[in-house]
This record gives structure tokens, C-alpha cells and sequence, in this order.
């Protein structure tokens, strides 16, 4: 069934995850701005035609969305991307620290298996060695490497209209050696995403966060659950 996909704030929107496409989906966002749109990340692959129909349906039109952007290389966050390519023709962009998961498929990394997909590897067009920029039509999102959960883990943030929204996925992991997690390098991460000072929280499974005095109690309280 295809649903009206809700903003978030101006030029953000949440297309997949909870009660917009299957349960087994992350969250997935789509900014836009000036005719030009991202995605972020694609769900686990089942729903991935329904989160399209979504954002179609709300009054967008697929061919103004240019990149799809992977935060790390777990099947509910990269499933759908074979299909958001097919459908989109945009650019993928993602760290060449999870590159086998995205591009070699690898079972481990890619944590296939849990959900009982078959996953497809697909290519990456722009692959990032640290952080980095994208323009998006008026807006600048800026792409943070943001290792621990995986060691290609990347958190994107933009400022909107005086406020910082921050992509922040899978912030409260979990964590794994199979598929490199460091919990070190997590808490690392949490605190360059602390500094940031983000005034929303768009997340990968657990919805939106805000004000800023939520963002920062939701980091720390998982900084406080994985001390040690």
C-alpha cells in the first residue's frame, strides 16, 4: 500500500522504515532541495519497489533523486539498493571500509543471513576514504566517518533552515566481531557526533529525536550503556 511519506523539517522526509514499508527495514530518509534529491540508505530489499511507490506518491519525482547514500554495509540498511538503482539511475556512495559488504556481498559483513535475504552485490560509484561533502541543490551534506558499529560506518549531517539534522544510523549498535565492530572506535564516533550539537536526530531504526536536549540524551545514554 503506498503512504504518505511524513517531513521531518523542511526538505527531509522519512520514506521507509516503521509503519511506512516492512518491519525488517531500517529507517530510510529523503532529503531534498532545488529539484535535486538523496537517499539514505534503502531498507533490506522486500519493500524496496513500496518505498519508491512512497516517495512517488507523495509528490516527488524519482528522477530528481541523484544519490543514495549507504551508512554501512548491513543487509536491512543495503538490500533495497539493487532495486534503488535499477529504478533511480543515481549515484551510490559509500566508505571503502565496507565495500566487501556492499559490493562483494559478503555474508558475515553483510549479516544477510539473520533476515534470510539474498543479497546482490552492487557497485559503488563514489567511494569515501574520510569524511566528505555533497552538494544538494541549496543544501551541503556533509558525510562523517563514523566507525565502530561497522569500520565504514558514515553519519550524515545538514543544516536546515537554522537547524542541524543529523543522520545518525544505528547509533545504538549492535556490535559484532564477525563484521568489525570496535566498540572503541563506536565511542569515538558518539562523541565527534556529540560535538556536532544537532538539533534533530533522524535514526536508523528508532525514529527522530529532538530538541537538542534529546539528541544528546539519546548519544550519551547509549555511551553510558556500552562504557567499559
Amino acid at each position: 500500500m503506498k503512504r504518505r511519506v511524513p517531513e521531518i523539517c523542511p526538505h527531509v522526509y522519512q520514506v521507509g522504515g516503521d509503519n511506512l514499508s516492512r518491519g525488517e527495514d531500517c529507517c530510510v530518509y529523503l532529503v531534498e532541495s532545488s529539484g535535486q534529491g538523496a537517499i539514505i540508505d534503502t531498507g533490506a530489499g522486500a519493500s524496496a519497489d513500496d518505498i519508491l511507490d512512497n516517495i512517488e506518491y507523495s509528490g516527488f519525482k524519482l528522477a530528481e533523486i541523484r544519490h543514495i547514500i549507504i551508512t554501512h554495509g548491513h543487509i536491512d540498511h543495503i538490500g533495497g539498493m539493487k532495486t534503488f538503482k535499477d529504478r533511480l539511475k543515481a549515484e551510490v556512495i559509500a566508505h571503502r571500509l565496507d565495500l566487501a559488504a556492499i559490493e562483494e556481498g559478503r555474508p558475515e559483513l553483510t549479516a544477510a543471513p539473520y533476515y534470510g535475504v539474498q543479497y546482490e552485490g552492487v557497485k559503488v560509484d563514489k567511494v569515501l576514504t574520510g569524511d566528505d561533502k555533497l552538494e544538494l541543490g541549496e543544501l551541503t551534506l556533509s558525510l562523517v566517518h563514523t566507525p565502530g558499529h561497522t569500520p565504514g560506518s558514515i553519519s550524515v549531517y545538514a543544516d536546515i533552515q537554522g537547524q542541524r539534522v543529523l543522520f545518525g544510523q544505528d547509533i545504538h549498535g549492535p556490535f559484532a566481531p564477525e563484521w568489525g565492530s570496535d566498540r572503541k572506535e563506536w565511542a569515538r564516533s558518539m562523541r565527534k557526533l556529540l560535538d556536532l550539537e544537532a538539533d534533530i536526530l533522524c535514526e536508523g531504526h528508532f525514529g527522530i529525536y529532538s530538541p537538542a536536549g534529546e539528541v544528546r540524551e539519546y548519544i550519551e545514554g547509549y555511551l553510558r550503556r556500552f562504557r567499559g
